[in-house]
């Protein structure tokens, strides 16, 4: 009821097709669509979507990501990290938003970005709040 449909563009800059291995660092500054296996790094300045074939080893950094395949590494997003019901993600998380469907595998740790905003004295204070509290996203009431 409350789900927002995520739309895939029209258009994709580079797209690495379900039957290709790519061995290698893969930089672009626009968007990339992954549906193959990639050995290496991923940057991109655009939006990374991986599909339900997609098998990763390496970290990706980009603006958004849309995982519904495999990554074994970490996932820096400076927007929103979208993982569908078949997204399977071992490593860390470091992204403003976060959406997570049920099914979905993560493990690894998850730090949250403070979104940009043009008052540094809300960042600054809430960056001291943050150091003083040392919290963990789990507790044990046993």
């Amino acid at each position: 009821m409350f789900k927002k449909d995520v739309k895939a563009p029209d258009k994709f800059d580079t797209l690495v097709g379900k039957n290709t291995i790519f061995q290698g660092n893969i930089e672009t500054s626009g968007t990339i669509r992954i549906d193959g296996k990639v050995q290496g790094e991923i940057k991109a300045d655009g939006d990374v979507y991986l599909g339900k074939s997609s098998e990763v080893t390496g970290n990706i950094y980009a603006n958004n990501v849309f995982l519904s395949g495999k990554v074994e590494g970490n996932i820096e997003a400076r927007g929103l990290l979208n993982a569908s019901s078949t997204a399977v993600l071992y490593g860390d998380i470091l992204v403003q938003n976060l959406i997570s469907s049920e099914g979905s595998i993560f493990e690894g740790r998850c730090k949250m970005l403070e979104k940009q905003n043009s008052d540094s004295k809300v960042k600054n204070t809430r960056k001291k709040s943050e150091k003083k509290s040392d919290s963990t996203a789990y507790s044990d009431k046993n």
